[in-house]
Formats: C-alpha cells, structure tokens, sequence
C-alpha cells in the first residue's frame, strides 16, 4: 500500500512538472518582440502586355516603414541595363543608363515604389527586377514582359477558287483553324519590327461549301470571319449583267444616232428648197456678176484713159 501512494506521488510530480515547464516557455515567446511582416518569397512572373497600353509592375508587398532602398533593374533587349533606385531615409532617387522617358516611377513612388511604362512599346521586351533592402533582409520580384501585338484578321477569295484568311502583323504568331476543315497550306511571314503575318489559304474540291469560317486565336483576343461563297458567283453574275446592258445601251445608241442622220437627209431630199428662197439666192447671185462686170469696165476705162 505504501508503494501505491508513493508511485502516485511520483506521477503527479512529473505533471506539475511538465506543466510548469510549458507556461515558463509560453511565457518566455510572449515576451519576444514579434516581426513587424512576413517576408514574401522571391517570385518570378510572366506578364504579357498589349502594346499602346500603360503597364504597372509592382515590388514586393512590404510594410512602407520597413523598406529602406528599392531599386528596380530594367534589362532589354541588345541594351545596357537600365537601374532606378529610391532611397526612403533621405527621399533621393538615381538612374543608370535610362533614357526611356515612357519608363518611370510611380507619382508617388514614396508611398507606393511601383514602376509604369506608358505606352507599351514593343522594344519593352525584356525582365524587370525589383529589389527591396529591409533590416530584415533583400527579397526580390521579377517580371518577364512579353509585349503583344493584336493581328489585322481579313478573310477573302482567292485565285482558283481558294479561299485566303490572314492575320496581319501579330506578335506573337496567331493560329488560324477552319469550319468545316479543307486542303488548307499556311505560311508564316517574319516582319522587321517583331512581328509575324500568318496566311492560310484553303480549297474544298472534294467536298463543295457553301458557307466557310477561318478563325484566328491570339493572346489579345480571338476573331472568327465567315464568307458566302455563294454569294461571290451571285455578285460576279450580277457584274456581268451590267457590263452587257451597258454595251448594250452604247449599241443602241450609235444605231439611233445612224437611223436619225439617214432620215434627215431624206427629209431634205423629199422636200425641196421653197421657190421664194431660191429666188432669193438667184437674185443675190446676179447681182454679184453684175457688180463684178461693171468693176471690169470701170478698170477698163481708166486703162485706156491713162
């Protein structure tokens, strides 16, 4: 029995024991100072952004007060890279080798250190870098930009019976699928400032249509045109209807014209001159030979008298 109570004894010893040990070290993590954030991981995105447009990169998410020197690195394309740092302590900002005005800081960079590019320009390919020194430590975010450009989309008739749809100086390339599919051939063609013109024609020998739809799929957007093939027999018909009645017309014309002309001088032959107008005009003729004699005896007699 003694044995008993003294096992118990122990038992409860250790308890009180463990108990006291666990709210001395819950009382020592209170009384530690707690961090003011949590650091963010270091992160890498991919950003795709429509060129015209105004794109804003932001930095790490950190408490304002924290942050002691942010600093963005802008790399570009076959350029030198391109350093914008903000200094909060003493309000200063530096720039190395910047010359891109659309690139800058936010207004109020102070409060919010966000960098904007307006407008997106396609030579603003490349990866930015923001850099946040804090006394708890550097953490980083990175942006890859890839700027695009929408395709000019246009779906028209081809040469021998084809049809053509293109999408026009698209970055990056568009994708172009038919409904319903036929014998298509498509080409690609590389542009000099970036981007690419994609051009499929197609042909439905095997299986006559009379309605097709090309659609062109995109990062800025998807299109989808439909043409009547139909309708384009219907309209060259209808061209060559006016170019005949056109020639027609002009036909008919020249004959009229012809007919009129025959029937007036059938006219002058059939009715002749009125007897008063050519008495008229023979008179006139005779006094014209009388005056021309009597000038020819008037000449004469000044010869003789001379």
């Amino acid at each position: 029995m003694p044995c008993t109570w003294r096992t118990l004894d122990l038992w409860l010893l250790l308890i009180s024991t463990v108990f006291l040990v666990a709210a001395s070290t819950n009382s020592s993590l209170t009384d530690r100072p707690q961090r003011s954030f949590i650091p963010p991981a270091a992160a890498n995105t991919s950003l795709s952004v429509r060129v015209g447009t105004k794109a804003v990169l932001s930095c790490p998410p950190i408490t304002s007060t924290a942050v002691q020197v942010t600093t963005w690195e802008i790399t570009l394309r076959d350029q030198p890279a391109c350093t914008r740092a903000y200094r909060r302590d003493t309000n200063e900002t530096r720039a190395k080798n910047c010359s891109d005005e659309t690139i800058s800081w936010d207004t109020r960079h102070d409060q919010n250190p966000v960098l904007q590019i307006d407008p997106v320009a396609i030579t603003h390919d490349g990866y930015y870098r923001c850099e946040v020194a804090t006394p708890e430590g550097n953490f980083y975010q990175g942006y890859h930009l890839q700027v695009t450009v929408p395709p000019e989309a246009t779906l028209f008739r081809g040469k021998n019976g084809t049809v053509v749809c293109r999408a026009a100086a698209g970055r990056p390339a568009a994708q172009i699928s038919w409904t319903p599919a036929g014998d298509c051939d498509t080409e690609e063609e590389p542009l000099g400032n970036d981007t690419v013109t994609v051009q499929s024609t197609c042909r439905w020998e095997d299986h006559p249509v009379s309605t097709v739809s090309c659609s062109v799929s995109h990062l800025t957007g998807n299109q989808s045109l439909s043409i009547d093939l139909n309708s384009g027999d219907q309209s060259s018909l209808n061209l060559n209807i006016v170019y005949i009645s056109f020639f027609t017309l002009i036909i008919l014309i020249i004959v009229g014209s012809i007919c009129l002309l025959k029937l007036g001088v059938c006219r002058m032959k059939c009715n002749p001159m009125p007897v008063t107008h050519r008495r008229t005009i023979y008179d006139t003729v005779n006094r014209v030979k009388r005056s021309e004699v009597l000038q020819s005896e008037v000449d004469g007699l000044c010869l003789h008298t001379s």
